[in-house]
């Protein structure tokens, strides 16, 4: 065993290794008081205690005077020989009358404590470390005087009130993980009213401190005048702050008639909205028109009459937009007068290559309008595109034909330079169609892109109309929405609808703040969300929450460029417009919200707060 590498005969006596510890250790001890006799330091009268240490080793008094090693991790400026503690110690000597430093130094510091402190053990009683925790006590309720007293440079602010100010912020960053509260950045407070979202909404949060009984369990009376609110356009006035929300039947009415709206189709089996992206959620759902071509037929054909009454509707100034959801992209239809414009408009997003040119080819005239603000706002040159690409459009949504005969020319001789070399045999020169295909290469990536909304102005929202019930493109051919005709929104009844309602849940969560938890009510609804719905329900809430509440609004992501200005030089009055569309059986105030120009451009409001009656949101 003696051959083993490491192996050392010493330890067969323990003892004996333990004597020479013993030894080297009060060895040790005897230099390190020596030096701290000799050396001028504020712990020079403390045995036992380190420099840059906290306190006194524990148990320091049982080690026969040994010193253990300084500690590693000690940082000089939370150590009681910092210079920002010296300060501090200066300060409260100079500015308190009648108090000392609260260094202590043997036995002097042990008396001037109990001078202070009568009621005290007798010096004798007392270690250094007790009297440097009454001195720190004493230092501690005297912090507030040394700030008013002491204006120290901001390089020498004190430790201490770095740690207050960081206890003070944290608590305020959190929140409930059901409740999040972004930082409102977009707009100054003050606010009376919030600009018109013209996108789709598919959940909305409100929040308040106080609760949201008044939208439980609705009386059966109550939800049949709410119902028949809405069919008549009836408005409902309510009071500036309402004290009782629960026992007020007006405002749950009105509560009623803001969740109505109306689709086609309506199939209690299936979501048909929002149609994007539900192959997942619809896989697997009874669908016994996948299989059957003349049961698809006859939907298509239904919802043929119910698109053309409702287009009627919308000409007629008698139902203000609607909505148009297919599997691919979705279609926002506007009357005469909203959103500023002078006509009818409609606005699709997103598009694609293959759409633009067969709406292009039925004669459906265009424009991409956030392509063509870019262009006016570098009107030197083109500017690139998201994906770093040179574009530029015309007014028909196509790409601007510039030097078309020079590029003609390029396609039949832009390779006579190499007959010129004489190696036109040598190199293969691309094809016509590789040629084709590099320059629609920019088209091509502009697809389902918020940069590949369109907008149809007019007269060419009828030939749309007419290209979107013949157009076999809106109809998927395959997957689970297969033969299954577009979803109809709209807030007004017509031909072939059935009458559906938002979903709502009110629920009780528990907030951090500061001093603990407190309540936090919540109101959630669910479903097309559509413009007139979450301004009815912004106007029930002012008066029921008293003016304070938070809405987190989530919106269907394709319709968030809706909010894309479609106004040109002519514009309509505000005061014709408000009388033309008087009719239609939306609220006065939700109206004239609708009637003004979009603000919003390509984006969408994602939070809305409203305190002491005045609204901030974030977009």
């Amino acid at each position: 065993m003696s051959e083993l590498a490491g192996y050392s005969p010493s330890f067969k006596r323990p003892a004996e290794i333990m004597r020479l510890r013993r030894k080297r250790a009060r060895s040790e001890a005897g230099l390190g008081s020596g030096r701290s006799n000799s050396e001028s330091s504020p712990r020079g009268g403390l045995s036992g205690v380190r420099r840059f240490s906290p306190g006194p080793l524990r148990g320091s008094e049982s080690r026969a005077g040994g010193v253990k090693r300084r500690n590693p991790f000690a940082n000089i400026e939370n150590t009681y020989s910092s210079p920002r503690k010296r300060t501090t110690s200066e300060c409260v000597s100079e500015a308190v009358p009648g108090r000392v430093s609260v260094e202590p130094e043997g036995e002097n510091a042990t008396l001037r404590i109990l001078s202070r402190n009568p009621n005290r053990t007798k010096p004798e009683e007392l270690d250094p470390f007790t009297a440097r925790l009454l001195g720190a006590e004493a230092l501690s309720k005297d912090i507030k005087k040394v700030q008013e007293a002491c204006s120290l440079p901001e390089d020498e602010s004190l430790f201490e009130e770095d740690l207050s100010s960081e206890a003070q912020t944290a608590p305020s960053l959190i929140a409930s993980p059901r409740v999040p509260i972004p930082a409102l950045q977009e707009l100054p407070s003050g606010c009376t009213e919030f600009p018109a979202d013209w996108s789709l909404k598919t959940r909305l949060l409100f929040t308040s401190q106080l609760p949201f009984t008044w939208a439980e369990h609705l009386k059966a009376q109550e939800e049949a005048q709410g119902l028949s609110q809405h069919c008549r356009a009836a408005v409902s006035t309510l009071p500036h702050s309402i004290p009782e929300p629960r026992s007020s039947s007006e405002l749950r009415c009105a509560f009623q008639q803001s969740l109505v709206y109306w689709q086609h189709p309506s199939l209690p089996w299936l979501q048909l909205f929002p149609r994007i992206g539900a192959e997942r959620r619809l896989a697997g759902k009874c669908a016994p028109w996948a299989q059957d071509e003349a049961l698809q037929q006859l939907l298509m054909s239904e919802w043929s009459v119910s698109f053309t009454s409702l287009y009627n509707l919308l000409r007629s100034r008698l139902c203000p937009y609607f909505y148009l959801c297919t599997y691919q992209f979705t279609v926002l239809f506007r009357a005469a007068g909203l959103a500023g414009s002078e006509g009818i408009t409609a606005l699709i997003s997103p598009t694609t290559r293959g759409l633009r040119e067969a709406m292009k080819m039925e004669g459906i005239e265009f424009t991409l309008p956030l392509l063509e603000e870019r262009k006016r706002r570098n009107p030197g040159g083109s500017e690139p595109s998201p994906d770093g690409e040179q574009e530029s459009e015309d007014g028909d949504g196509n790409p601007a034909q510039v030097n078309s005969d020079e590029d003609d020319d390029e396609d039949d001789g832009g390779f006579s330079w190499l007959e010129e070399m004489g190696v036109q045999d040598k190199i293969k020169k691309p094809d016509t169609i590789s040629i084709k295909l590099c320059k629609e290469h920019s088209e091509v990536r502009l697809d389902h892109k918020p940069e590949s909304v369109v907008l149809v102005k007019g007269t060419n929202t009828f030939t749309l109309l007419n290209f979107l019930i013949n157009c076999k493109s809106v109809v998927a051919a395959a997957g689970a929405q297969a033969g299954l005709p577009p979803t109809l929104l709209a807030p007004a009844a017509f031909r072939g609808a059935t009458m559906q309602t938002l979903k709502a849940r009110s629920s009780n969560v528990k907030m951090q703040v500061q001093t603990g938890y407190r309540d936090q009510f919540s109101l959630e609804i669910t479903g097309p969300v559509m413009p007139h719905s979450l301004h009815n329900l912004t106007l029930l809430l002012k008066s029921a929450q008293q003016g304070a509440f938070s809405t987190g609004l989530y919106t269907h992501e394709p319709t968030a460029v809706f909010n894309t200005d479609p106004r040109t030089q002519g514009e309509c009055t505000k005061e014709s417009v408000l009388q033309d569309l008087g009719g239609c059986g939306l609220h006065p105030e939700t109206l004239q919200k609708l009637v003004e120009p979009a603000v919003l451009g390509k984006s969408a409001l994602r939070q809305l707060d409203m305190n002491e009656y005045k609204y901030s949101w974030k977009s």
